[in-house]
């Protein structure tokens, strides 16, 4: 029987919306599994170890899950290996109807997987549930685009041979997912390879487990078959090691990792004996640029919209705010007035909080390292700068003035709420302090001029540019960065391209 068949039909869900009842209840239990998810089932470490998970908002068990080791991941991998030459045969059609089903699934139960997100890694419920609606999206794009990964038919240079060429699958793909946007960094990659054809063994981050099992439980009553998706779960202690089997082994096609640019090179040496297939998507230091001819009240908002989602805990966020003269003190003045107004730190199932905890107390460490290393080099500290009264993993939004590029905030990803502000006079410094970083993820500037607009877009050395707007991110659009901020693109037509070959036939003899 077909998968179709299977599945049945069923009407896309529009999105849902956060109610008030969603705040008096935490996360259901039958979407908390505490086991790792292999070939279809539910399994423990061969070694019968577990590791716990906690709440970053106040120290509390949320559950364990198995602590998986090479051994555990070498038999994943096979279990992929084997679906893999199945599944590389199943129809688009069949592999667009199971992640239609999925995306149906994930939005029917937005609000429980957002209460999820909420315990295990903090953020306030409100953008828990706009995440699930995010990740779901991807399931949605790529159901479409598993039906348009066309191929091509060559002009031939003589008259007996025909040229064509096709894509293909890439087989395997090992996925290493952060903890900022558990659902969606899975989402965005698995969407992508299983409606390419491909199988995937992932390894969430070891605060965020309970995230990607969900996504394996709703997958199964999708309709998809075993061993097309595995999350393999594991303690910090065994993560060097399980993802240098995912890395080394001969099975694994490709590595798609989303990390810190550190760790990504260590894959990237990794993958190189086997000469894998890889996507990085790596760590940013975004500027944020603001000249005097922007509209300042836009900008402001823009800055509040860049800087302090997850808390200022992701690799797009505002990292260094530079400011033109002219209006830099304005700037300034109305973004502290607006940090006032609109942001609250506390539990994120509180209704009214805007800023979870950090996802730990070392996330926290650095956060106030940086703070401290700039105010002792002069920088103005005109809000907050220390640990919040809320709990261990809290920390108070800071606004910093007078930030210069010798300072660590600048140098730094900060991923905490932070902002740093920089003043600078003509666009050409604005360009080149931007620019001074080795990493290029996203840019972000505010202009009314529009020729200034097309210069500073083209010459801002990032893979992603949002101009007048704080908010880039959309299934729709390709997302990754240049120098050492990735190699490759998620998301967008391009992004199921990453997870296929491209295969040449020349057919000769033709009469």
């Amino acid at each position: 029987m077909s998968v179709i068949k299977l599945l049945g039909s069923r009407s896309i869900l529009s999105r849902l919306q956060v109610s008030r009842m969603a705040y008096s209840v935490r996360t259901a239990s039958q979407f908390l599994h505490e086991k790792a998810y292999v070939n279809g089932k539910w399994v423990d470490a061969k070694s019968g170890k577990k590791f716990q998970v906690l709440n970053p908002a106040n120290g509390g068990l949320m559950g364990s899950c198995p602590d998986m080791n090479a051994e555990d991941t070498q038999l994943a991998i096979q279990k992929a290996h084997t679906a893999f030459q199945f599944w590389k045969k199943s129809s688009v059609k069949e592999r667009s109807a199971v992640l239609r089903k999925w995306f149906n699934l994930m939005m029917e139960n937005q609000q429980e997987l957002g209460k999820l997100i909420t315990e295990e890694m903090g953020k306030p419920l409100k953008e828990a549930m706009g995440e699930i609606g995010y990740a779901a999206g991807f399931f949605e794009w790529f159901a479409e685009e598993a039906r348009r990964t066309y191929g091509d038919i060559i002009p031939s240079p003589v008259d007996s041979k025909r040229l064509l060429a096709i894509k293909q699958p890439v087989g395997v793909c090992g996925l290493i997912t952060p903890w900022n946007f558990p659902s969606a960094m899975i989402t965005r990659k698995a969407g992508a390879a299983i409606a390419a054809g491909c199988t995937v063994v992932i390894k969430p981050a070891e605060d965020t487990p309970f995230s990607a099992l969900v996504l394996c439980d709703l997958a199964e009553k999708a309709g998809l078959p075993p061993g097309v998706i595995n999350v393999v779960t594991c303690s910090r202690q065994n993560t060097v090691e399980v993802g240098k089997v995912l890395c080394e082994s001969p099975l694994v096609a490709k590595i798609s990792f989303t990390g810190s640019t550190n760790t990504g090179k260590i894959l990237l040496q990794q993958c190189a004996n086997t000469v894998k297939r890889v996507s990085m998507e790596l760590g940013g230091n975004a500027p944020f640029v603001v000249f005097d001819s922007a509209d300042v009240d836009a900008a402001v908002m823009g800055a509040m919209a860049c800087k302090f989602r997850v808390s200022g805990q992701t690799c797009v966020c505002a990292n260094r705010f530079l400011v033109q003269e002219g209006i830099y003190d304005q700037f300034v003045q109305k973004l502290g007035e607006q940090m006032l107004k609109q942001l609250k730190v506390g539990d994120g199932f509180s209704e009214d909080v805007t800023q979870g905890p950090l996802i730990n107390s070392k996330g926290v460490d650095k956060v106030d390292e940086l703070t401290q290393d700039a105010v002792s080099r002069g920088a103005q500290l005109k809000m907050g700068g220390k640990r919040h009264s809320a709990g261990e993993n809290y920390y108070e939004p800071t606004l910093l003035t007078d930030v210069t590029s010798e300072m660590r905030c600048f140098k730094e990803e900060i991923f905490g709420p932070v902002s740093a502000v920089i003043k600078f006079r003509t666009e050409d410094e604005a360009v080149a302090l931007a620019n001074a970083s080795s990493v290029g993820l996203a840019g972000y500037f505010f202009s009314r001029d529009l020729s200034q607009i097309w210069r500073v877009a083209e010459n801002m050395e990032v893979g992603m540019v949002a101009v007048n707007d704080g908010i880039l991110s959309t299934v729709e659009a390709p997302f990754g960065g240049v120098k050492e901020s990735g190699i490759g693109r998620e998301g967008s037509k391009y992004g199921i391209d990453e997870y296929m070959n491209i295969k040449y036939i020349c057919m000769g003899g033709i009469q």
